[in-house]
């Protein structure tokens, strides 16, 4: 028998510690380099808390995780991201799943359930509660992508040049509109959306190609300075409340340490947490601002609010055209049948 006191103990223990070095050395240096790209300039909101992002992602890997951020679409186009992130360009793409609806419908649905869910908690609540993460990743997963996880700013309000009072005022109404079922809703009720890029909005309102443009928040508007060209609005926004996403190439993912996984994962709920909550405080003073410079700001009345919402429902199930569509669309639907949010 022996005690820690022997020389084969102290051998035996020297070598466990050292063991213990190696290993722990070898984790220590295990590093992810990711390059991943943003629609948003560096100068709004959003992109201020994706560079906050990167630097909680820099501090809690202890510099393990480096990030090299793309803002502004500098690299690629917002619709062109996500493929550049498959095809190894980038590592990650920090855009929306609604830009993606070209190759399945169902992107729209894991971006943006326009008019489904009144908050940004709610939508939180059933990626977090509702299995969200798993039906989110069978679409993403498919098309060699791993969903990481949403921030999502709040309801979006309409820029125009033109009164926007209600549906009426829609009628021929030429607006920027991002790709996805927006613009199926909105040509049902008379306006004539027009896809373009998210860096184009400011020259194309400016010259006049269009009248209004689906944008971001009030917030996020006031940062671009499209309140510069169009003086009118409506404030709070109800047509639209997309969520962004981080999504990065699947094999990257999979060969990532797991603590790096789950550094980013928890790192995007806390994105979320300070986007969703700091763009309301943010939208209280833009909305106030807006109003002090003579900018018209609109809240739509509940019977034109149900115009909006008919128009939904309707383009929701003409929109559903793909079993993965129909999949994702059938999960939000059931968790908001059993919260009551919906019959």
């Amino acid at each position: 028998m022996y005690n820690h006191k022997t020389p084969f103990a102290k051998l035996a223990l020297a070598s466990a510690v050292a063991l213990a070095i190696s290993s722990g050395t070898a984790i220590a240096q295990d590093t992810t380099k990711l390059r991943i790209s943003t629609h948003f300039s560096v100068e709004t909101l959003s992109g201020s808390l994706a560079a906050e992002f990167v630097d909680d992602v820099t501090m809690m890997s202890g510099g393990s995780i480096e990030i090299d951020m793309f803002y502004g679409g500098s690299v690629v186009k917002a619709t062109e991201t996500f493929d550049a992130a498959v095809t190894g360009v980038l590592d990650c793409d920090m855009t929306g799943g609604a830009y993606q609806v070209g190759k399945n419908p169902a992107f729209q649905f894991a971006g943006d359930l326009n008019g489904g869910y009144s908050d940004p908690y709610q939508q939180y609540s059933w990626l977090l509660h509702g299995n969200g993460y798993e039906a989110l990743n069978t679409l993403y997963n498919a098309n060699d992508m791993e969903f990481v996880g949403w921030w999502i700013p709040g309801p979006e309000s309409l820029v125009s040049t033109k009164p926007i009072r209600g549906v009426d005022d829609l009628d021929g109404w030429k607006f920027r509109a991002p790709p996805g079922v927006i613009t199926n809703i909105f040509d049902r009720l008379g306006a004539s959306p027009i896809v373009m890029d998210f860096n184009e909005i400011f020259t194309a309102l400016e010259t006049g190609i269009i009248d209004g443009a689906d944008a971001s928040t009030i917030a996020n508007n006031v940062g671009l300075g499209l309140y510069d060209i169009g003086e009118h609005t409506n404030y709070p926004g109800f047509h639209s409340m997309p969520a962004d996403h981080l999504a990065c190439r699947k094999d990257m993912w999979d060969d990532m340490p797991e603590a790096h996984q789950r550094i980013l994962t928890v790192a995007m709920q806390a994105l979320a947490l300070k986007t969703t909550t700091k763009q309301d405080i943010e939208m209280q003073k833009a909305a106030a601002e807006l109003r002090e410079k003579g900018v018209t700001l609109y809240t739509w009345p509940e019977e034109e609010m149900q115009k909006y919402r008919e128009a939904v429902a309707a383009t929701w199930v003409e929109y559903a055209t793909t079993p993965e569509s129909k999949e994702l669309l059938a999960a939000h639907l059931d968790f908001l049948k059993d919260i009551g949010a919906v019959k």
